[in-house]
């Protein structure tokens, strides 16, 4: 009688459940601190800061105040607070009614992480993202590795965009679709992507060489026209393209293994992601601002800035643990992200 009387709830109510209580979390923080009202004023604040410290690092350590050892992560952790701006900014959280400011601060961030994709076009994979997580039809989990089979490939594909566009085209089953993924992705890559990139391999092919020639016992007698300009690329390798690579692998490493794919029910939130914050991915959480405890908590709360997500995520993560999501689920790495063990078929909302 028990169960006939209360029957179990669905997913879809489980959501909606869910989606309450943490609304109703946010207003109850913006009742208590109301300068969390003026949130265009607070974006344009987190930019500066983020900005500003990547150029405080640069300058100190061009003028030797700290080491490239040190310089590397901390522009890595600025970098990512600008991450969390874009992605705030995809959802027009900033300036929505002044499009100007809107779009300069598009153009910022992206220029604070040149290892991403143009985040114009990303706006609308994003969108699809939202609506279709978890399904072969979402290419932005997919570019990132959501999915891979583990081994050298995806390790590759997290770490390197040309990388995962390379791997992806060679997979494409017939010309037709190579030439299609090979044509969307150098537009979502042009034109700052391919910069950072560039610098990467730049950086990495004449130091490599320059090892080998050592190693040989015949060093490259490098003409000084190229000894001057990788002065150049080594100066940014360590105060914006190295930092960004490590972001980069992080957030990707996070974010492709808390997304859960291939057997969901689309359009089933409780199924797209996971809370994945176990003891040892501190390291890859503190480069990708904390990404893995609280992106889970924005698949079902939108339009709320990542600020308030992390400030509410502990009233967050108790109404999710009750209605079910799941939080540390690691046999997705063995599962390759699926929600099911491999032959149990389709997930099949509660």
């Amino acid at each position: 009688m028990d169960a006939l009387a209360n029957p179990p709830l669905t997913d879809a109510r489980k959501t909606a459940h869910i989606k309450a209580v943490v609304t109703e979390a946010g207003q109850a923080l913006r009742a208590r601190h109301p300068w969390l009202r003026h949130q265009d004023a607070i974006g344009v604040a987190i930019l500066a800061f983020g900005l500003g410290g990547m150029l405080a690092c640069a300058w100190l350590y061009s003028a030797g105040r700290i080491p490239a050892w040190l310089c590397i992560p901390l522009v890595a952790l600025f970098a990512s607070l600008t991450h969390e701006l874009e992605h705030d900014l995809i959802h027009w959280m900033y300036f929505r009614t002044t499009p100007w400011a809107h779009h300069a601060m598009m153009a910022l961030v992206w220029l604070a992480r040149p290892s991403t994709i143009n985040p114009w076009i990303r706006r609308e994979l994003h969108f699809h993202h939202h609506k279709h997580s978890g399904t072969a039809s979402d290419r932005e989990e997919r570019g990132i590795t959501n999915g891979e089979p583990w081994g050298l490939a995806r390790v590759l594909m997290m770490g390197d965009l040309i990388v995962s566009m390379a791997v992806r085209v060679w997979r494409a089953p017939d010309r037709r679709q190579a030439l299609r993924v090979l044509g969307r992705s150098l537009a979502v890559l042009f034109p700052l992507t391919f910069v950072h990139y560039g610098l990467w391999y730049a950086f990495l092919g004449f130091h490599l060489a320059d090892a080998l020639g050592r190693a040989a016992g015949a060093p490259i007698a490098w003409a000084p026209g190229t000894l001057a300009a990788m002065g150049v690329v080594d100066f940014l390798a360590v105060v914006w393209i190295i930092p960004n690579v490590l972001r980069g692998f992080c957030l990707h490493f996070v974010s492709s293994n808390m997304h859960y794919y291939g057997d969901v029910e689309d359009g089933n939130v409780v199924q797209q992601t996971q809370v994945l914050a176990p003891w040892w991915m501190a390291p890859f959480n503190l480069f990708c601002f904390n990404f893995g405890s609280t992106h889970a908590i924005h698949h079902f709360v939108v339009k709320e800035p990542f600020y308030v997500r992390q400030a509410t995520a502990a009233e967050a993560h108790r109404v999710m643990r009750e209605m079910g999501v799941r939080f540390d689920d690691l046999g997705t790495f063995r599962r390759a992200n699926r929600w099911n063990e491999p032959g149990a078929g389709p997930a099949v909302a509660a």
